[in-house]
């Protein structure tokens, strides 16, 4: 992807804490009972998605 190592490491870091990130609010977000997508969800989520457009999907 035209990028170099340090680069892609970084861009692998910042997609898996997004995703840790999105897992840990789903974990909170059911043990309150919360059944609907709320902001913040979204927002993470959004997060995520963003993050795996860097790197190739071999790697997520």
């Amino acid at each position: 992807m035209g990028q170099s190592k340090d680069e892609q490491r970084a861009a692998v870091k910042k997609y898996k804490d997004a995703l840790a990130s999105l897992h840990a609010n789903q974990e909170r977000e059911e043990a309150a009972g919360i059944r609907e997508e709320t902001p913040k969800y979204r927002r993470l989520n959004r997060a995520v998605l963003d993050a795996e457009k860097n790197i190739p999907w071999y790697r997520r």
